[in-house]
């Protein structure tokens, strides 16, 4: 299964429409059509700071992934909004730095008509747990770490 496909089929990501649409070699892209619920203004388009937060974090998220093929959880998260967002956006990632157990990763997020919407920087867990995963975890066990 390609990270792709693993992050489009996250829940979270289906319920926003976000979609992966590459993701190798520590760079991802990941896609939204902004619809009138991503909104957080009434009776427009202009996307709450919340969805293009989500879609910078998911971008990131897809880079490192693309590096550890496992897990790799936000550990920090930074944006800067440069403008609003009253269109389709598109987040590009690139990981800058991997290793000692963390990895940091810039984005750059911008709508269909080319506005700079935000740039972020995101820095994700990539090991350390007992088991060689990030908090020693196996995904898919439902079981808490302590």
């Amino acid at each position: 299964m390609s990270v792709a496909d693993l992050l489009n089929g996250m829940p979270f990501a289906e319920h926003l429409g976000m979609e992966v649409t590459a993701a190798s070699d520590g760079r991802a892209v990941v896609e939204l059509a902004l619809r009138e619920e991503h909104s957080s203004v009434p009776g427009r388009r202009v996307a709450h700071g919340g969805v293009t937060y989500a879609l910078a974090d998911t971008a990131a998220g897809a880079a490192v992934i693309s590096l550890h093929h496992k897990p790799t959880p936000t550990v920090d998260m930074r944006i800067d909004y440069l403008a609003p967002a009253t269109d389709d956006l598109r987040a590009e990632a690139t990981v800058v730095r991997d290793g000692g157990g963390v990895a940091t990763a810039e984005v750059t997020v911008e709508d269909a008509a080319g506005t700079h919407v935000a740039d972020a920087r995101g820095t994700f867990k990539t090991g350390g747990g007992d088991d060689g995963g990030a908090w020693g975890v196996t995904p898919g066990d439902d079981s808490t770490p302590e």
